[in-house]
């Protein structure tokens, strides 16, 4: 069999197919259609003029391609059906349920179902990524507040009255450390790197099982963790921008698309959500509770460190899909803004700032238009397979470092910070 692809000026591919789709081929067309979503391709027009014999295996392609991309608000049109292929389908019962054409030309615009370009919003390009943006800024800003204390993670570590119990509403976003739990002494060699979005939350335990956990609540509740230390701000994302990273760089910095989302809402300091593709994610996570016992010196010291925590030696969760959450802030910081000893530097420049976790999922192409948070954060968890959590750091040294977290297309949700207030009790 031999399957070609053209890329057509109005958005759409079209994919054709000369030969036997049968069982041997359909694994392999399978490969082919998964590829051209993974890239961004959510219109596709496949010409089987050329298809000599269809088998249950290559309708159940058929099939699976037009359900995937229906999930993602796309589009599959069959195109020009060959005599055996309009057989076997008239004789499964399948004549219907596939949109065809006749030639393969564009598509009737007054097809039912036709994206139309109400989905579409304001393209606005930056250096190596380019949003479209949704949503009008206002003035709302999140609140933010500390929760607990750093310090003993460098000290003595947690005991009881250090740590709290924190209930996350679906309208805040947060990170720190922390476990899901019933009580301080249930989560007491567990505690490792946390986020919340959505009214999900998830964190990963330092108990040896390297297996991170997650709850998702209902419309009526909150999640509940017993926390360290943690960043948390509520209130509304007001923005939401889609972004993919320009063709000839094929993927974007985190620190390019925070300085985008800054842009965008004219501030320079954000909450910030995030859910994209991932070009290699880079950063660290305990390894052992600073509740299990006696930090014995700071963990980030040598040679400790190589007992506390587990750096990325290398890209990790190459094309997966992340939830990442966290906050950025730009320019110079006042002496007293408690904020800034949470913040570490999120690209080679010390003026852009942040403190983001990553969740790393299997791979979920995101539909299509405008997307709401909700919704979107909890099909990630309920769908998908949660394969590990970071908290993203940069590596710039000279002549060794890696660089920092990359992605190629994703929405990002976030919004103006407001004033930090410390919770400290």
């Amino acid at each position: 069999m031999e399957i070609t692809q053209e890329q057509q000026e109005d958005g759409w591919v079209e994919v054709g197919v000369d030969g036997r789709l049968d069982n041997y081929w359909a694994d392999h067309f399978k490969s082919v259609l998964e590829d051209l979503v993974r890239g961004g391709r959510q219109k596709v027009r496949l010409n089987l003029a050329g298809v000599s014999y269809l088998s249950s295996a290559g309708i159940g392609v058929l099939l699976w391609c037009r359900k995937h991309l229906e999930s993602v608000r796309g589009k599959l049109v069959v195109a020009n059906l060959s005599g055996p292929v309009k057989e076997v389908l008239e004789a499964s019962h399948l004549g219907t349920i596939f949109e065809t054409e006749v030639r393969a030309g564009r598509p009737d615009p007054q097809r039912p179902g036709k994206l139309t370009t109400v989905e579409l919003g304001r393209r606005v390009d930056f250096t190596q990524v380019i949003f479209e943006v949704f949503g009008r800024p206002t003035a709302t800003r999140l609140a933010c507040r500390l929760i607990g204390d750093p310090r003993p993670l460098l000290e003595n570590g947690y005991g009881p009255a250090d740590c709290r119990t924190v209930q996350f509403p679906v309208t805040a976003l947060g990170v720190g450390l922390g476990a899901l739990g019933n009580d301080y002494s249930d989560c007491r060699e567990r505690f490792g790197e946390f986020l919340v979005a959505a009214g999900a939350a998830a964190y990963m335990p330092t108990d040896g099982t390297n297996v991170p956990d997650y709850l998702v609540t209902s419309a009526d509740s909150s999640p509940e963790l017993h926390v360290c230390y943690g960043i948390v701000c509520e209130g509304a994302l007001t923005r939401f921008a889609r972004f993919e990273a320009e063709i000839e760089a094929g993927r974007v910095p985190l620190s390019g698309l925070v300085q985008g989302c800054l842009d965008l809402a004219g501030v320079d300091r954000i909450g910030l959500v995030l859910i994209g593709e991932t070009a290699g994610l880079m950063g660290a996570a305990l390894r052992r509770s600073p509740a299990a016992g006696a930090v014995g010196g700071s963990p980030f010291a040598f040679p400790q460190v190589r007992d506390w925590l587990t750096f990325t030696a290398e890209r990790a969760y190459m094309r997966a899909t992340a939830l990442v959450v966290g906050v950025a802030v730009r320019g110079d910081s006042a002496a007293s803004d408690p904020l800034e000893a949470l913040l570490r530097p999120l690209g080679k420049e010390e003026a852009l700032r942040g403190h983001f976790h990553a969740a790393a999922f299997s791979y979920r192409p995101l539909p299509r238009g405008e997307l709401e948070l909700r919704s979107t954060v909890t099909a990630l968890f309920e769908q998908q397979s949660l394969q590990g959590l970071l908290h993203l750091l940069a590596d710039h040294r000279e002549a060794v470092g890696l660089g920092e977290s990359e992605f190629v297309r994703g929405g990002a949700w976030f919004a103006p910070l407001g004033d930090v207030v410390e919770n400290r009790s």
